[in-house]
């Protein structure tokens, strides 16, 4: 491992105790709400924040006794935190001076750095006369300059624009796949998580909660934080076979297990009738309709009844259905599109 680390953060009313383990070029991303203590972990193998026990290793070797600038680690921060009154040059020369490279050295690292994220015709530039795509390269060449053997990213493309973010999110992955130390990228977006992360490590309440690869983690969350993230209704219940009872509900499902389990199912899987459906549809509820939000093309429903729901339709379908908040509908989902595993 690169990094092996066991972070314990305690303070008057919050705890962070959790166990990180990045491979040697593996991008993992902390994920959770907020005050969940991704930062804090963060700056904790920075260390900007100390710890209240545990340890950090890195390729083996102890740190966490280390003050910040003698880590082999670097970092971007969400502001970037370019020098302003530096060249973009100079910025990214910065650190291998402060560790003693010399002058000319320093430079020659930060102009073939600022080559390789497309910026070398900007290395006399200032961070003022910077878009902030090219702030953000600037300050991950800045940070890959002392050639760390762990990166850490604190939200890097929260300041951008939508159109730049998704620009600079493919460079970005290009830039951490040439990387051979192990990255730890905080996000609160999902889809940054998603490309750019090789595994997601979500944080709640100071506690690891789930981890796995992003697809594994957005087919199966573990929590409604996750399930609110990739989308997913989500459930904790009682497996019977192909049956699982949540609360006073029982939901048919496509998988076959017994014990406690989550069902989970996508907002669009789920279709609304203004009076109980003809036949003997499985899944069917009575909900009462608690909101009605514009969700991307679609429209979001939110039903309270036996289980608390959203349901994605078309603007034309709430036209045809005469949606209003308050009424009473019927919800149904279809047992193929309703997955169960172990909870």
């Amino acid at each position: 491992m690169t990094l092996d680390a066991r972070l314990t953060v305690t303070r008057p009313a919050f705890a962070l105790d959790i166990v990180l383990r990045v491979e040697p070029g593996e991008v993992v991303a902390l994920l959770g709400p907020n005050g969940a203590g991704k930062t804090t972990a963060l700056r904790a193998l920075a260390g900007l924040t100390p710890l209240t026990g545990g340890h950090i290793s890195i390729d083996g070797n102890t740190v966490h006794a280390l003050a910040a600038e003698q880590r082999p680690i670097g970092m971007v921060f969400q502001d970037y935190l370019l020098f302003p009154h530096l060249s973009a040059l100079d910025n990214v020369a910065f650190g291998p001076r402060c560790q003693g490279v010399s002058k000319a050295e320093s430079r020659r690292v930060a102009a073939e750095l600022l080559q390789r994220v497309g910026l070398a015709e900007h290395a006399s530039a200032k961070p003022r006369q910077l878009s902030g795509g090219q702030a953000q390269r600037v300050a991950l060449a800045r940070a890959l300059a002392v050639r760390p053997r762990l990166l850490l990213l604190d939200e890097p493309l929260a300041a951008l624009d939508a159109h730049t973010r998704l620009e600079i999110r493919s460079q970005l992955r290009r830039h951490l796949a040439d990387f051979d130390g192990a990255t730890v990228l905080v996000t609160h977006d999902p889809l940054d998580a998603m490309v750019l992360a090789d595994r997601l490590i979500v944080i709640e309440n100071g506690a690891l909660v789930q981890q796995g690869a992003p697809a594994e983690v957005a087919r199966r969350p573990r929590t409604d934080y996750v399930a609110r993230l990739v989308g997913l209704n989500l459930y904790r219940g009682q497996a019977d076979g192909e049956r699982v009872k949540v609360g006073e509900l029982l939901l048919s499902v496509s998988d076959h297990l017994r014990g406690q389990a989550f069902v989970a199912f996508p907002p669009a899987a789920v279709a609304l009738y203004r009076s109980r459906p003809d036949g003997s549809p499985r899944n069917l509820w009575e909900a009462r309709i608690e909101g009605i939000e514009r969700h991307g093309d679609n429209v979001r429903i939110h039903l309270d009844g036996p289980v608390a729901a959203f349901a994605d339709i078309t603007p034309a379908a709430l036209a045809d259905l005469d949606l209003v908040p308050g009424q009473r509908i019927w919800a149904s989902v279809k047992a193929t599109e309703t997955h169960a595993y172990p909870a």
